[in-house]
């Protein structure tokens, strides 16, 4: 499958690698298409990896990883062109940290609203789906480093064929399906983003990202 990936930091580039191991190809898109991070990533990857434009990502992509920062999210949506995000599948994994007033970051977006509320009206013709935001990235393509893998990850989102798709890409990750937890529509998202603010005060007292949720019953 052809994936863009927009965003070249670290989550840009552990999801984009994870899915060039399992066979995809991957358009990593900035903001120039000469973007140092874009070009180390084809470096290290080779023919399934290529560099370009969020435009030409987006135009690439049969589905699309929001991997920016929260706060530039919408921006680079709207760069990588509306046209080409049209009927395609938005995994957003990014979180609205607002880091103006210094650390903690708060939220830019909280309480009756989500980033990925946001996304989605503004590019109603997309399938936007919330995922895999609660935890450290490298957890994200590798959940056995935690438990054995016997932990959470949840989605949400408008559209039931678009999550579908998601959660087969995240069992390719290594997630088992009874621990994937649809929590329903893209409103959902406003938890799942609320939940930074507790995740970023457990990694200050743990000193490390290796943790993550486990839903006991």
């Amino acid at each position: 499958m052809k994936i863009a990936i927009l965003g070249t930091g670290t989550v840009g580039d552990t999801i984009g690698s994870k899915l060039i191991e399992l066979g995809h190809s991957v358009m990593m898109g900035s903001r120039t298409k000469d973007n140092v991070k874009a070009k180390a990533f084809v470096e290290k990857h080779g023919s399934n990896a290529r560099a370009g434009t969020f435009s030409d990502a987006a135009a690439f992509g049969e589905i699309i990883f929001n991997c920016t920062s929260g706060g530039a999210s919408l921006e680079a949506l709207k760069m990588a062109g509306e046209q080409n995000l049209n009927g395609k599948i938005i995994v957003d994994i990014a979180n609205p940290l607002d880091f103006s007033k210094g650390m903690p970051p708060s939220l830019s977006v909280v309480n009756t609203n989500s980033l990925g509320e946001e996304i989605q009206k503004t590019f109603p013709l997309a399938k936007v789906v919330k995922a895999l935001n609660t935890m450290w990235c490298g957890i994200m393509v590798n959940p056995a480093m935690v438990n054995n893998g016997d932990h959470n990850t949840f989605v949400c989102g408008n559209h039931e064929e678009a999550k579908a798709e998601v959660k087969r890409i995240l069992t390719s990750f290594g997630w088992k399906n009874e621990n994937i937890l649809d929590l329903g529509d893209l409103k959902s998202a406003r938890g799942t983003e609320m939940f930074l603010p507790l995740w970023l005060q457990i990694y200050s007292a743990k000193k490390t990202g290796t943790f993550n949720i486990k839903i006991v019953e």
